[in-house]
């Protein structure tokens, strides 16, 4: 692993119990951060904290990120533990499976949204005024190749996250001159838990389209992730940083 600086700061990764999040989270801690792991799964949230603890300062927050509320408590609850908070990882997120876009239940398409877009729109809408009172301030979306190219039979999935892409570029200009620079990436699929709300069909159109031939891995996420929420990004802000194993065509 290289070594990058993230000495001092303190991150806030959602959906960190697990997958790429608790990668992030992981390779965070071992750049010199602190983290608070946000997620809505209370139990894998402690199995996480119990594992991570070893590398650094670790706290916890029970959080449902599509609720105004919920994401207010966690913030409080984030900055009283750790007394700042310089980074955001808006990881968290759900497929809602698979289904063809005239059939998906209207229900269904608005959770994914929610959790996907809206969870990402409350954790920087909580977290924002705590950075530029910072004046320093580092947030990173995850999005998806989904995002860029559209996946059939995974529309719900898709919109939301080309809806992430547009709040990065759109909230990179607002905050361009304030120090808080933000970003996305755009991943192939990894093979995580995730896998397990989607077909079988769906997961070998996803490998095949990656012309390095397999799924990317959760560390080499991670990597990026951690650089663009390190001071060596300095220059790049709604900005779209692809790795996708050479499938993104821009």
């Amino acid at each position: 692993m290289h070594a990058l600086n993230l000495k001092g700061r303190v991150a806030i990764v959602t959906g960190s119990a697990r997958g790429i999040g608790y990668a992030i989270a992981t390779r965070a801690l071992r750049s010199g951060a602190s983290v608070a792991l946000w997620d809505v799964d209370r139990e894998r949230l402690e199995s996480s904290r119990a594992q991570l603890s070893p590398h650094g300062t670790v706290s916890t927050e029970h959080v449902e990120l599509t609720d105004s509320g919920s994401v207010q408590a966690a913030t409080t609850a984030t900055l009283s533990k750790h007394g700042r908070v310089d980074i955001l990882v808006n990881n968290a997120g759900i497929t809602g499976g698979n289904g063809l876009t005239w059939e998906l239940d209207p229900d269904l398409w608005r959770r994914v949204i929610d959790v996907n877009l809206t969870g990402s729109f409350l954790a920087c809408r909580a977290v924002i005024p705590h950075l530029l009172a910072n004046g320093y301030g580092r947030i990173v979306n995850i999005a998806s190749i989904a995002g860029k190219e559209g996946n059939p039979t995974a529309s719900h999935y898709s919109a939301s996250k080309a809806g992430l892409i547009g709040l990065t570029k759109a909230l990179g200009k607002e905050l361009a001159t304030r120090n808080v620079l933000v970003n996305c990436v755009t991943p192939a699929a990894a093979s995580t838990e995730i896998f397990a709300q989607m077909k079988p069909e769906h997961i070998e159109y996803m490998r095949s389209r990656i012309p390095m031939g397999r799924f990317v891995e959760v560390d080499e996420i991670a990597a990026l992730v951690c650089w663009l929420a390190s001071e060596d990004c300095s220059f790049s802000t709604g900005a779209v940083f692809d790795i996708s194993g050479g499938r993104a065509t821009y």
